[in-house]
């Protein structure tokens, strides 16, 4: 049965996060407990971020299709290596061992988009341009999605040449420091996509040992700032046939939440909600489709 247009999926940045454990996962697991498994029982995607720091094996692909097969609706989006967006000199074996993971969730119908994320960094010259160019050709058998950072590239010429080859454009929220790039809802393919990364100015660009990397994405959206994101999401799947918005603010898996929160500005229904994340966020409550379990005289701040 083909999907209906103008399709939103939502699912949070990655699903393996030891903070994850007694805040949404229970701790300690049962038996046959599955992650992934329990994420595609609330959202309809995930966005596998392990993909950015090395290439997928493809035997743990297979599994997390049968992990997530309950789910009928559901699709995978995948990080490119970093090799190829943050460095230089990727050879052609990268490029195969790339390959031999993402094939196994496309040839299975669950790749729905390749995200090539590039740094704050990257900003729009000749050269880095004609380097975007030839990597999106060397990958243009995938659905790709380009998400940039900077200023520079909020520009005419940028948003045509990705239309021209049926790339999307990943919009993004993140703090806005100098030549940051703001918020957008732009679509420039069939495939549109959102990626929300919190808002902590004090530690987005820190290098400042330490401070737990962690901290970079510990922040939760009120639901006040979530409300005009809902109204970009819905502007961009106007004008793709399918949307993926991912939520990055991972930690104590406040990502989770908001994208709890989005399903329910977006989609006017009740959610799931886990029991324990509804214990460490009580603001839940108001969108959850049944009453807490074992109601609590002091909830868990």
């Amino acid at each position: 049965m083909p999907e209906p247009p103008h399709t939103i999926r939502l699912g949070p940045a990655g699903w393996s996060y030891a903070d994850w454990n007694g805040v949404l996962y229970p701790k300690p697991k049962p038996r046959n407990f599955h992650e992934a498994t329990f994420i595609s029982e609330l959202f309809d995607a995930i966005e596998i971020n392990t993909s950015f720091y090395s290439p997928l094996n493809p035997d743990h692909c297979r599994l997390w299709l049968k992990q997530v097969a309950g789910n009928k609706c559901f699709l995978f989006t995948a990080k490119l290596w970093q090799r190829f967006t943050h460095e230089t000199g990727a050879t052609a074996d990268d490029e195969r061992a790339v390959r031999a993971g993402f094939d196994v969730l496309s040839d299975a119908g669950k790749l729905g988009a390749v995200l090539l994320q590039f740094p704050f960094s990257f900003h729009r010259e000749p050269d880095t341009i004609a380097y975007l160019e030839a990597l999106l050709d060397r990958f243009s058998d995938y659905p790709l999605v380009v998400e940039v950072r900077h200023g520079t590239w909020n520009d005419k010429s940028f948003y045509e040449m990705l239309h021209a080859r049926g790339v999307g454009f990943c919009n993004i929220d993140q703090p806005v420091i100098g030549r940051s790039l703001k918020p957008t809802e732009r679509a420039t393919a069939s495939v549109g996509y959102i990626r929300l990364h919190g808002r902590r100015y004090d530690t987005w660009f820190t290098d400042d040992a330490e401070i737990p990397s962690h901290e970079r994405y510990n922040y939760l959206y009120s639901e006040s700032e979530l409300e005009p994101w809902a109204r970009r999401i819905e502007h961009v799947a106007q004008h793709s046939d399918k949307t993926f918005v991912i939520t990055n603010n991972h930690y104590n898996a406040k990502g989770v939440v908001n994208a709890l929160q989005l399903i329910n500005l977006l989609m006017k229904v009740k959610v799931k909600v886990p029991e324990l994340l509804r214990e460490r966020y009580p603001e839940l409550n108001k969108i959850a489709d049944q009453p807490p379990q074992s109601p609590t005289l002091f909830p868990v701040p």
